[in-house]
């Protein structure tokens, strides 16, 4: 589901990037006039202002998009982390019927503070998101770079099961 979702962004860019090009093309081509050999010293401000207003223009659409992704994928691992939460919850009465109550306890607060978290997360907006994981990485390089380190970690493991899991032909 989310690879047809970053399939679609993509080929939305793409679309949007080829409309761009087109647009600007037929503007230079407006510009150079009938046979294609005037004068442009005199209109490259005009093709320069075409080509600054499709760039912008393309620009705009691709944050869109981007922030789009963005708000889907907040709800995603917000949803996530709920189930998580979830989990933990149910998982606490068997901790207590086997290890005790006191372990069960430690699996409630651990479903009540990811609970809290998913909270954290639909309640802020993706700016806030980012400005929150800058901040982290200023306070804290190491955790930034031990957090990404275990996260490439596991999404090489995934792609190598995925490969592993597919016959060669």
């Amino acid at each position: 589901m989310a690879d047809s979702s970053v399939n679609d962004t993509v080929n939305d860019l793409k679309t949007t990037a080829n409309e761009v090009g087109t647009e600007v093309s037929k503007t230079i081509d407006n510009k150079m006039g009938d046979n294609g050999t005037s004068d442009l010293s005199g209109k490259t401000a005009d093709a320069k202002q075409a080509i600054k207003e499709g760039a912008s223009k393309y620009s705009a659409q691709a944050a869109d998009k981007a922030r789009t992704f963005a708000e889907d994928g907040k709800a995603r691992a917000s949803g996530a982390l709920e189930q998580i939460a979830q989990l933990l919850n149910d998982a606490a009465g068997q901790v207590d019927d086997k290890l005790g109550s006191q372990y069960g306890r430690y699996a409630r607060s651990a479903a009540d503070s990811v609970s809290g978290f998913a909270d954290q997360v639909k309640a802020k907006d993706i700016d806030e998101l980012v400005d929150d994981a800058r901040e982290l990485v200023r306070k804290s390089p190491a955790i930034a770079v031990g957090a990404a380190a275990a996260i490439g970690f596991v999404i090489a493991r995934l792609v190598q099961s995925g490969v592993d899991a597919n016959p060669k032909a």
